[in-house]
């Protein structure tokens, strides 16, 4: 599968004020601390309006406390005038209007308290938007794809950096709804990238969700890396094998070592039984296309049928052959199928890695490499093609020749 690198807790930063650019703290390539600025953009206008909303509060705290003591004032004349009511010296009326009088300074007093609070919540808004014309860093982290310049008017809507922690990055990958219950959190996976050249990192599935896209038919599974050097950078393009049939022991050959039965549509590869027992093979270090080893004397071949436990880019786990045989890779079609029929055929051992190397040539590398190579045999007229030792072998008939490897247990 193809994957995607992103750093841990990998954000788009935006301001969230609107307001032109006075200064660029971070530049691509910091690291900086949780908290650090970033960004910082003008600010009189918000500092203006934290001044005008401060002496709103001082108003409206003002007229809470005047509502408060005109209260107490009519409570007290109401206190008096009860007292000289049940006396008989205060009519009743003038002590209905003092309790309407009381009841109506309360209602004065809730609504001055409730403009208290109203004005002290504008405030502590205000204040947060003059903390905000300077842009910080969400947590510690790299910063980078800065898109921000001095006197750069900015809003909500502008992404002015990314950025995320590189200690450790994760892999996503599309899981298909056939792959879905093969792949499983916990499951080793092999992560190789055209930026990284021969290195090859382990690690494991990490998460993976437990719904398929409706649309893409296809469920997200997260690898995370250990990345304390920075081999990976975030946004690049991966390769991602997971090895779902790990837990199962399996022999390893090359893709190239399958063959199918075109009559019965039977999949198993061609062995070389008495290779390296009775007839001695020495088992190439190395190849050289000038200088290939020799081919063998004619020996025995039989088609053999196998379970394939996995198939990946370049190899295959099967079962039905042991580790140390000799299989065919080049040259099948020419050998019978029948598992009682041995078709002798003169080999060339050729070295697993070599395999590998040409399974992986693009076609026009490829097709530049047989020309080549067909140039040098019409040129020193030499009669068979290479063969070489690895992970599986291949052989073909006494008029052919044929590659064979050595498999393995993986």
């Amino acid at each position: 599968m193809s994957g995607t690198v992103r750093a841990m807790n990998q954000v788009a930063i935006y301001p969230e004020i609107d307001a032109p650019v006075v200064e660029v703290i971070a530049d691509n390539g910091d690291y900086v601390e949780k908290g650090a600025p970033l960004v910082r953009l003008r600010d009189d206008v918000y500092r203006q309006r934290v001044r005008q909303s401060e002496a709103n509060l001082q108003m409206a705290k003002a007229e809470a406390q005047s509502a408060q003591a005109s209260l107490q004032e009519l409570q007290a004349q109401l206190k008096r005038t009860r007292r000289l009511a049940e006396k008989q010296y205060e009519s009743e009326q003038r002590l209905e209007t003092l309790k309407a009088q009381v009841a109506s300074a309360k209602a004065d007093l809730n609504r001055a308290e409730a403009n208290v609070e109203q004005v002290r919540a504008t405030l502590a808004e205000r204040r947060t938007d003059l903390r905000r014309t300077v842009v910080r860093a969400p947590f510690s982290g790299y910063v980078g794809n800065r898109t921000v310049d001095l006197g750069q008017r900015v809003d909500g809507s502008t992404q002015i950096y990314t950025m995320g922690a590189l200690d450790t990055v994760k892999v996503r990958i599309q899981v298909t709804d056939k792959m879905f219950g093969q792949i499983q959190t916990g499951q080793t996976t092999r992560i190789t990238a055209p930026a990284l050249g021969d290195t090859l990192v382990t690690a494991e599935v990490a998460r993976m969700s437990p719904f398929i896209n409706d649309q893409t038919y296809s469920a997200e599974a997260v690898i995370e890396i250990p990345n304390p050097g920075g081999l990976f950078k975030p946004g690049m393009f991966v390769k991602v094998d997971v090895l779902y049939g790990e837990s199962q022991q399996a022999t390893l050959v090359p893709l190239s070592a399958l063959y199918e039965d075109p009559t019965t549509g039977t999949r198993g590869v061609f062995v070389a039984p008495t290779l390296g027992t009775e007839i001695p093979i020495e088992t190439p270090e190395s190849y050289s296309v000038d200088d290939p080893p020799p081919l063998t004397p004619p020996t025995p071949t039989v088609f053999r049928e196998v379970d394939i436990v996995a198939e990946g880019q370049q190899t295959a786990g099967i079962r039905g052959v042991e580790p140390g045989d000799w299989v065919v890779t080049v040259g099948q079609n020419l050998l019978s199928t029948t598992a009682d029929e041995r078709v002798e055929a003169r080999v060339r051992p050729m070295p697993w890695s070599r395999l590998l190397a040409l399974q992986r040539l693009q076609d026009t590398d490829l097709l530049q490499r047989i020309l080549e190579r067909q140039q040098r045999l019409a040129e020193q007229r030499f009669g068979g093609p290479d063969t070489t030792q690895a992970d599986t072998a291949s052989s073909a008939p006494d008029s052919a020749s044929a590659t064979a490897a050595l498999s393995e247990r993986p």
